[in-house]
């Protein structure tokens, strides 16, 4: 109950207990798990070999959560997870629009190997801290990459200032929503690939309506110089051209 992290709160609500156990000097070690002492031995919940164990469990679990106490291994959480909804369409689209999709993960190999098989995706890495996500996307960067990042993970702010724009779900951590550059609601992915679509839209208009504002002035005020145009005719045509301009980005609402 003293982390964020979405595994840990999932064991709080699958074992509720009203035991209220005097615990001393807990802290939080990003990507490692949760460390504390209680009577005077120390208890480790998190990644195994930070919990003592050397050897991975031969476990079909996509995910694993160890708990220590002392020098002894006291139990094994196992975890399973779901794609959201929408991921595989979401994601097929983006390679579509021509995105390189990338996977980068803190989760074990075999699980983000089994994700990156079912989302397509060719290009995944696993066991990542958040240090080497960060590494990775200041690489893309300095590569000549516009770096995307879409993510709800609780450590990974140093990720989202390494790259060009950040989005995270509504649902994410605080700190992730606080870092990233859009959040988007709702438990699909696909709101990710329709901000872009609406930016890229958005974009196209914009420079539609400085084409047409120029071309407007080119005919029409070489005619208004020359004495072609009453005050009238425009009147009339700086109303239209205003009208046009305002229509032309109204297709923006249509095509999202």
């Amino acid at each position: 109950m003293h982390s964020r992290h979405p595994l840990l709160w999932a064991l709080v609500r699958a074992f509720p207990t009203s035991t209220s156990l005097e615990f001393e000097n807990i802290r939080e070690v990003p990507r490692y798990g949760l460390e504390a002492e209680l009577d005077g031995h120390r208890i480790r919940l998190g990644r195994r070999a930070w919990c003592g164990l050397a050897q991975e469990c031969n476990s079909d679990a996509n995910m694993e959560i160890h708990l220590s106490y002392g020098a002894v291994m006291s139990a094994r959480f196992t975890f399973s997870d779901a794609l959201r909804s929408d991921a595989i369409e979401t994601i097929t689209d983006l390679m579509h629009s021509g995105f390189k999709v990338e996977l980068l993960s803190g989760d074990l190999s075999r699980v983000v190997e089994q994700t990156a098989k079912a989302l397509n995706i060719e290009s995944w890495q696993a066991e990542c801290l958040p240090a080497d996500k960060a590494a990775h996307l200041s690489y893309l960067a300095d590569s000549g990459h516009k770096v995307l990042m879409v993510g709800d993970g609780l450590n990974d702010a140093p990720c989202r200032v390494a790259a060009h724009i950040s989005m995270s779900p509504a649902n994410a951590a605080d700190v992730s929503q606080v870092a990233s550059d859009l959040i988007f609601q709702g438990k699909d992915l696909k709101p990710a690939f329709k901000s872009i679509r609406v930016a890229r839209t958005a974009i196209r208009l914009v420079k539609q309506n400085f084409t047409l504002g120029i071309l407007y002035n080119m005919c029409a005020v070489p005619l208004a110089m020359v004495g072609f145009v009453t005050p009238l005719i425009a009147a009339v045509a700086i109303s239209s051209s205003s009208l046009v301009v305002t229509l032309n980005t109204l297709r923006l609402r249509i095509l999202r």
